[in-house]
Parts: structure tokens; C-alpha cells; sequence
């Protein structure tokens, strides 16, 4: 599935701030990503591996480690010249088939291509594709990680749906589309990260693994849950509406009765919600614990973005927690507010007080 509007990638990525070091729950991920594909031998020392949207090059800072080869591709030029610093030679740019060509040209083959929360990020997917063909060693294997739309429809994660995130991926349309290309799906693992995601394994056409039995479960499963059937997704707007209204009829009142009513959490995910469940005139400012966001305003409503400690400062008198999949962490963090008489309320995946 794809969204028909798309921002220019330049004005996306070019200024990109964003550091996977900073979350030590992704370099966690990615450690054991990388233990993962040695020990399956899908990489070994010597060889040649490159990321796409390697981003500080955390991943291959794991392989090179271990004595592989490394390459990174980043578009963000600031993050790609710090990583290149740091000891991971990033090269600032966007893949393309042409660089794919200059660096089989220049390096050799790569006999792994990883691409990482990347995919779903590009309006140029059949030319990436053809990249990946274009520079994979023959026996080489590719390795992507993708927001999966069983778990986006299963968990109501709607909210993923934002202008950086063009696709959001299912197996049968995945492998048609490689095949196409001339890559083969032959194995997946379903993972948590993202609310819900599959790490994906393709070869050349004719590589010889064979195709692990998940990949036809999927199938099996996507099939069952009609994925391929607009029905599906006229039945999941539906939900959501119920949810909406669900929320109204709790905050409606509340807000009659002169309550002060705040958000938890501004990231494009929230925005998305705040929008689609119309919360813009519940809502008298957000609050976040990121600092970079603080003294901005969210797009659109312009509700100011304090931090979190103004939850003690001024005392709302509910607080709706916009994060709802981090919500245990914001309410661990956050018992002192409880405990001062404050209340959180969970917009998903049913409308609740806590």
C-alpha cells in the first residue's frame, strides 16, 4: 500500500537530525542484528557489507567489529560526514542504480545489502531494486526491515501512517514486486519493533536457498485476513471511527465541566492522531520528553510543546496519552502525577481512564 502524496525526499532527509545511537533500545537491535547475519554466514570477514540509510552507522559498526567490510549510504549529509569521522565510511547520497553501478565499479560486490526502516521511505522503489540486483555478488543476500501491515491493521497502528512512511508492506505484493526485479523472498522474521514489523531476506533469482515454509504462512494469513480486499480497509476505518467517537463521549464532558485537558507525546505519529480523531479543541498544549521538540508548536493546531515536568508545574487535570504504545513507560515514569490526582487517559485500543 502506498500514499499518493510525496514530499520531496531533499526536504526529508537532506537535514535529518535523527541519531540511532541515541536509543539504546536500537543498538541493542541492531547488535543482535548483526550477530544474526554472521551467524547465519549471510556475511562473513572480509566481505563486503552496505547499508542503506545507514544513519550514524550503527549496524555496521557491529560488523565491522567482527572484520567485514563496510559501506554506508546516507542521504543525511551532516549525520554521513560524522559517521565517515567516526571510522564508518558513509557516502552522502541516495541509492540509485547508478551509484550501484559506480560502486560494483569501484568496491567489488557486496555480499550483503542491508536496508533498515528505508524501504517504506521511497517513492524510487523499482530503481533501488535494480540497484540491489545491480551490486549483490550472486550468492549475496539482501536484508530489509519494514513496517508489516498485519500487525498496522491487527493493532490499529493507523497512526504509523505519516508522509516519511510512502509504503506499508504485506508478503504478497513484497515478493511480487522483487520477483520482478529479479530477487527472490525466501525467508521473514516477524519482529516487535515499530508496533509490529518483518525483517525480510531475498537473493538473486537462482541463489539456490530454499524458501523457508513462513513465507507461504504469511500468505496463508494475509490471505485469510483479505488483505488484498478494499473490504478489509473499510472495516478498519469504521473501527477507528467508533474509537473516535468513543473518545469524544469521554472527553466531551470533561471538557464542559472546565477540566484542563493536555497531550502526551509530539511526534509524527501524534500528529497523525490529534488529526484523525479531531483532539485539537480538547487539547490545551502537549507536553514531551525530548527535549529538541520543547518551545515548538505541533503542525497544523499550533499547540504549544512543554516538557514533562510542567505535568507537576500546572497540574492538568487529565492528560491523554498521545504515545499510547509507549503508554506503560510515560505512566511508570509519571506515578507522582497519579499520585497528586492527576488521570491519564489511553485513546487506543479502547478509550480508557487510568
Amino acid at each position: 500500500m502506498q500514499l499518493l502524496d510525496v514530499v520531496n525526499p531533499e526536504m526529508l532527509f537532506a537535514g535529518y537530525i535523527y541519531h540511532t545511537s541515541a536509543s539504546p533500545g536500537l543498538v541493542d537491535h541492531f547488535r543482535r542484528y548483526a550477530e544474526e547475519l554472521l551467524q547465519r554466514s549471510l556475511i562473513s570477514p572480509s566481505e563486503l557489507a552496505i547499508d542503506i540509510g545507514s544513519n550514524d552507522g550503527t549496524l555496521l559498526r557491529f560488523l565491522q567489529e567482527k572484520g567485514v567490510r563496510v559501506l554506508g549510504i546516507d542521504p543525511a549529509t551532516t549525520i554521513a560526514h560524522q559517521a565517515t569521522q567516526a571510522g564508518v565510511e558513509t557516502l552522502p547520497e541516495f541509492f540509485t542504480s547508478t551509484l550501484a553501478r559506480r560502486i560494483r565499479t569501484e568496491r567489488g560486490p557486496a555480499a550483503c545489502i542491508t536496508a533498515n526502516n528505508v524501504f517504506a521511505h521511497a517513492d524510487s522503489l523499482p530503481d533501488i531494486a535494480d540497484g540491489i540486483r545491480e551490486v549483490l555478488s550472486p550468492k549475496g543476500v539482501f536484508v530489509f526491515e519494514v513496517s508489516y501491515l498485519v500487525d498496522i491493521i491487527e493493532k490499529l497502528l493507523f497512526d504509523t501512517v505519516f508522509h516519511e512512511h510512502l509504503c506499508y508492506h504485506s508478503i504478497k505484493p513484497l515478493s511480487t514486486f522483487l520477483a520482478r526485479h529479479g530477487l527472490e523472498l525466501f525467508d521473514i522474521t516477524r519482529l516487535p519493533t515499530k508496533g509490529g514489523s518483518i525483517r525480510g531476506f531475498a537473493q538473486r533469482v537462482g541463489a539456490g536457498r530454499p524458501k523457508t515454509s513462513v513465507v507461504s504462512d504469511l500468505l496463508k494469513l494475509e490471505s485469510s485476513m483479505g488483505l488484498d480486499e478494499p473490504e478489509r480497509f473499510h472495516k478498519f476505518s469504521e473501527k477507528l471511527e467508533a474509537i473516535k467517537g468513543s473518545l469524544h463521549g469521554l472527553l466531551e464532558p470533561l471538557r464542559a465541566s472546565g477540566k484542563t485537558i493536555v497531550g502526551y507525546g509530539a511526534s509524527a505519529t501524534v500528529t497523525t492522531l490529534v488529526h484523525h480523531f479531531e483532539l485539537g479543541p480538547f487539547l490545551s498544549y502537549l507536553v514531551d520528553d525530548n527535549a529538541a521538540r520543547h518551545g515548538l508548536v505541533s503542525p497544523g493546531l499550533h499547540l504549544p510543546v512543554l516538557p514533562s515536568r510542567v505535568l507537576y508545574e500546572r497540574k492538568p487535570d487529565f492528560v491523554v496519552i498521545l504515545a499510547w504504545q509507549y503508554a506503560d513507560p510515560i505512566i511508570n515514569k509519571n506515578r507522582k502525577y497519579l499520585e497528586q490526582g492527576g488521570h491519564f487517559i489511553l485513546p487506543l485500543p479502547r478509550p480508557q481512564v487510568m
